[in-house]
């Protein structure tokens, strides 16, 4: 049985954020950075190329805290 699986790169399947080719200091977009944030680090490109998924996770997580700080101020002066 011949197989092709050969990986002859070490860092293939290491984190993406410790690979040299990502580490170059350079800009990421939303997606990206929601991907790391869901795999843990493992892949970048898990939400695909388009923008609109990364800015719903981020406004989002902003609606959640505007909405929190509201209700707790709310209710913690209602009583």
């Amino acid at each position: 049985m011949k197989t092709d699986f050969d990986f002859p790169n070490k860092n293939l399947l290491g984190v993406v954020v410790f690979r040299p080719s990502f580490n170059n200091f350079e800009k990421i977009n939303a997606n990206q950075a929601w991907s790391l944030f869901f795999t843990g680090g493992q892949e970048d490109k898990v939400l695909g190329q388009q923008p609109e998924l990364g800015k719903f996770f981020t406004y989002l997580l902003m609606a959640l805290g505007v909405t929190g700080t509201l209700w707790a101020t709310y209710f913690n002066n209602s009583l």
